[in-house]
């Protein structure tokens, strides 16, 4: 069984969910630390003068070393209609942002609480589009003891995984011989990002949010993701 894991990522990018379609299970890793200024509250999208930043504020002030599971979003402003306005600016005028508009305008009328589940809520919709039926766990549902490279070799354990699917950024952190040691395969994903239609007139934009492709490509998009599958 191929387990991978990732910490529940912002309208993530499609790289994201290639991994967990290579998968036979995904874990969201919601037990690490919150890293601001990454992809945990942030993605980019389009727009006609490039890409943009959508950024989600969370409470941080005072709160230390704050697990993911805990972040809480700020709602003091109203960031629910800065990233709906931007998202339907950006996007109005793509083929497919009629089927998936509704599901968005939605998710922007609530006043989520924390970033995980407004993360996790966006993900399942869009594996759902995708055709990815991966079973998704949660590392606070398995639970573990651990860092680093013993936290990802004690749930491939629970899991009962013989093979850990990690991204090219694991060969920086990852003890390659712990793996060799415990009988379990490590594989790196090497994924070569697809070049699909994007709205504007201009140079191909890559490493957008997935919604870039979603409302572009529609059905198309579960084929283009790992177009070299």
């Amino acid at each position: 069984m191929i387990v991978s894991v990732h910490q529940p990522q912002y309208i993530p990018w499609l790289g994201f969910f290639d991994k967990i379609k290579r998968s036979d299970c995904f874990v969201f890793l919601d037990l690490v630390q919150y890293k601001p200024r990454e992809f945990q509250n942030r993605n980019k999208i389009c727009t006609k003068d490039g890409w943009l930043w959508l950024t989600v504020p969370v409470i941080s002030k005072g709160q230390g070393r704050q697990k993911i599971a805990d972040v809480l979003i700020d709602n003091e402003s109203n960031w629910q209609n800065k990233h709906w306005g931007g998202i339907r600016s950006g996007y109005a005028r793509a083929p497919f942002f009629k089927q998936h508009s509704s599901f968005f305008e939605e998710v922007y009328s609530v006043k989520w609480g924390k970033l995980t589940d407004l993360n996790v809520h966006i993900i399942k919709y869009i594996l759902q589009q995708l055709h990815i039926d991966t079973p998704l766990r949660f590392e606070s549902e398995i639970g573990t003891t651990c860092e680093s490279t013993e936290r990802i070799i004690e749930i491939c354990r629970k899991l009962n995984a013989d093979t850990y699917l990690s991204g090219m950024g694991g060969k920086d952190y990852l003890n390659e011989e712990r793996f060799k040691e415990e009988n379990i395969k490590l594989e790196y994903q090497h994924y070569h990002h697809p070049v699909y239609r994007q709205v504007f007139d201009a140079p191909f934009i890559s490493h957008l949010s997935v919604i870039d492709l979603l409302f572009n490509e529609g059905e198309k998009s579960a084929r283009v993701i790992s177009a070299d599958d």
